[in-house]
């Protein structure tokens, strides 16, 4: 199944003042801006193009439940997780399921923007959190 990459996904603890400098440092421009309050989302979501390149800053709106506040005390601001667009995003969980791949419980859901995707288990991933996700019609 051929896989291209979709976007990164960045956590962050200011979200104005990060997009602030990927529009003022790096030239992206804002493509949108949004709140998720999904259980197990719980972020603030502003997502950058820099080229056709496109990045998702990530901030927590809940600092007991979400998990980019989890990650963000963990690890940090920066890279969060590595996301590839799949054909067919049925098809590919199958695959993942054939080969031992375990998904994170709970994280298939459809985003705003009709995308649907799934995390893997880092466990199984070499500990990068890793999104497919797939743009049904």
């Amino acid at each position: 199944m051929q896989k291209t990459l979709d976007h990164i996904g960045v956590a962050v603890r200011d979200i104005e003042e990060s997009i602030q400098f990927y529009t003022d440092v790096l030239g992206a421009t804002l493509i949108d801006q949004y709140r998720s309050d999904a259980m197990g989302v719980e972020s603030e979501i502003a997502i950058m193009d820099i080229n056709g390149a496109r990045t998702e800053l990530l901030a927590p709106t809940n600092n007991t439940t979400s998990p980019i506040a989890r990650f963000l005390k963990q690890k940090g601001k920066g890279v969060h997780h590595v996301a590839y667009h799949v054909g067919n995003l049925d098809e590919a969980i199958e695959d993942l399921t054939a080969k031992g791949i375990r998904t994170l419980p709970n994280s298939l859901r459809i985003n705003k923007h009709g995308r649907r995707l799934i995390y893997l288990n880092p466990a199984d991933t070499e500990g990068t959190i890793i999104e497919y996700c797939d743009y049904p019609e």
